[in-house]
């Protein structure tokens, strides 16, 4: 048995007053990409300067006002990158790149070197809070812990006012969720005091959730009780930096927002140290399908996977929220059926708003395709079957037919496991189009009878057609070409025969269209039914092309 003995439950916080559960997300936090730092130091073979510069320029055009570029004190390639985008004017104006740095005198000083000629940046100091790491990391005391912050915020503070660009200063408790919230909150006011912050210039407050250690409603918890605490509370913008070690870092963001944090700060994908940081993407593809404006640039999701893939060299699973190749696809015939009936619903009540099924948003308003949402294999129903050949090539199954045609598919599909729709519409012209024996259709000559008094029919049709490659051809009359067909068939080849069902259909618009035709067929003497199709320009002869396709696959024999 697992030692779940080893393990105690981590504290929560005793806070009724809460308030966040009864409050809604309604507008996007600023947000803060750390791609270019934390994202980068957790990839096994991290970005060169000119993949950084890539990156960067991808994350200004999405949106981003707030990039944290890396660590220029401890790392020459940052270094280097920074100076990089500074030198040559890549930073705009209305972005704030931001760097990290330990509160240690050199490091600052180097980091200062390194942002010289930026109009703006975001300097971020933290240190370790947490009882653990006081304990068994620093043996420190609380004083000492708030000595390292205060010291590190006063040599930024010194720095910045000889400095000729805007500073503002960002601070992290780091592992904020292992630390007292009394002993969060003292250390976070000794900061925002040594700094001076005001309404006009606010000071960042950080609280990460380093390691994740409880459930999200827990760090909500914690976000409010801080948010509420804070003296001058509008002097702070208090940010969020959600890790995912409990898989639930997206959760932890979004309640952190109703907390009360203004800002987040994540990566692309959820990339990150171990499970990895909170997604930046997966919590803007969730406000923008609740009516929210993410305030990001995610209409194609596709571009964002390649040069992500590319500069981290690491590929996105296939059932990633919203991104992965598989997450607009239902394998399962219910699904299948339901997302069919959904598109057609919506389509014919000309709804402005997306509501279909298992499909939270419109895959198209992201840069994806409607192509992937149905795929068939041994678990597709006959709905999803019929979606393909509506949706790929036009064919709008009747619904007695989707059964007839899907059990066709799942024979293969048992064989090999997934069909792709070009195999599909193949086995559809093998199965109905290509029937051609041992009956042919070959012309058709349509006399109208409606002026001759004596005959209760108003059509005459003749017909000429092979029968295993021999020519024949038959006359007969009829209420109409479809009666007069079925009339002649039954006399020239002695069976009986009933049509059940007919339906046509355009197959594509314009003056050239072709038409599609379904012929429901029975076999008076057995019994049996089946379907035909047939295809021309002309409605008439697809209708009785549909007859002949129908009677080849009754496999009539004389």
């Amino acid at each position: 048995m697992v030692n779940y003995k080893r393990y105690r439950k981590n504290p929560v916080v005793d806070y009724p007053e809460r308030e966040w559960p009864n409050k809604e997300i309604e507008k996007a936090p600023i947000w803060c990409s750390v791609d270019l730092r934390d994202g980068n130091q957790a990839l096994i073979e991290p970005m060169v300067v000119q993949e950084k510069i890539e990156m960067f320029q991808f994350l200004v055009n999405m949106g981003f006002k707030e990039i944290e570029i890396g660590f220029p004190s401890a790392s020459q390639i940052e270094f280097d990158f920074l100076r990089q985008l500074i030198d040559r004017k890549l930073i705009p104006d209305d972005v704030r790149v931001q760097v990290l740095v330990q509160c240690r005198e050199e490091l600052i000083d180097r980091t200062f070197e390194a942002i010289e000629g930026c109009k703006q940046a975001v300097v971020h100091i933290y240190n370790s809070t947490s009882t653990l790491q006081r304990d068994v990391v620093f043996n420190m005391s609380r004083e000492e812990i708030i000595d390292i912050a205060v010291k590190g915020t006063q040599m930024v503070k010194e720095r910045a006012a000889k400095f000729p660009g805007k500073i503002v200063l960002e601070y992290s408790p780091e592992s904020f969720t292992g630390t007292e919230l009394d002993f969060a909150l003292e250390i976070c006011t000794a900061v925002q005091d040594t700094w001076g912050a005001t309404k006009e210039d606010p000071i960042i407050i950080n609280l990460p959730s380093t390691v994740e250690m409880n459930t999200p409603n827990v760090y909500a918890d914690q976000i409010e009780w801080m948010s509420k605490h804070f003296k001058n509370r509008e002097s702070i913008i208090l940010s969020v930096h959600p890790h995912n070690d409990r898989g639930t870092g997206v959760a932890a963001a979004e309640l952190s927002l109703l907390a009360g944090a203004d800002r987040v700060e994540g990566t692309l994908f959820g990339n990150g140290e171990r499970t990895g940081n909170v997604d930046i993407l997966n919590i803007a593809y969730n406000m923008f399908s609740q009516g929210i404006n993410p305030e990001l640039e995610i209409e194609h999701v596709n571009d964002i996977i390649e040069i992500y893939e590319r500069c981290c060299k690491i590929p996105i699973h296939p059932r990633h929220p919203y991104a992965g190749k598989l997450v607009f696809t239902a394998f399962s015939g219910s699904h299948q059926d339901a997302i069919n009936k959904g598109v057609k619903a919506m389509r014919d009540r000309n709804n402005e708003f997306w509501q279909v099924p298992y499909l939270p948003i419109d895959p198209a308003d992201i840069g994806r395709e409607y192509e992937p949402i149905v795929r068939i294999n041994s678990q597709s129903g006959k709905g999803g079957v019929a979606f393909v050949m509506d949706t790929y090539f036009g064919f709008k199954l009747p619904k007695g037919m989707h059964k007839e045609f899907a059990n066709v598919i799942q024979k293969i599909s048992e064989k090999q496991g997934e069909v792709s729709p070009e195999q599909i519409m193949e086995e559809f012209r093998k199965e109905y189009l290509e029937q051609k024996e041992p009956l042919h259709f070959r012309k058709l000559k349509i006399d109208d009878m409606s002026d001759t008094v004596d005959s209760p029919f108003d059509t005459k049709v003749t017909v000429t057609y092979t029968d295993h490659g021999v020519e024949r051809v038959f006359e007969a009359v009829g209420n109409g070409p479809i009666d007069a067909v079925q009339r002649g068939l039954q006399v020239e080849l002695g069976v009986k025969v009933k049509v059940l069902d007919y339906e046509e259909h355009a197959l594509q618009s314009g003056a050239s269209s072709q038409a599609a035709a379904y012929i429901h067929l029975l076999d008076a003497d057995d019994g049996r039914v089946t379907y035909g199709v047939g295809v021309s320009s002309n409605i008439t002869r697809a209708s009785v092309r549909a007859i002949f396709s129908a009677l080849n696959r009754l496999h009539i024999e004389r």
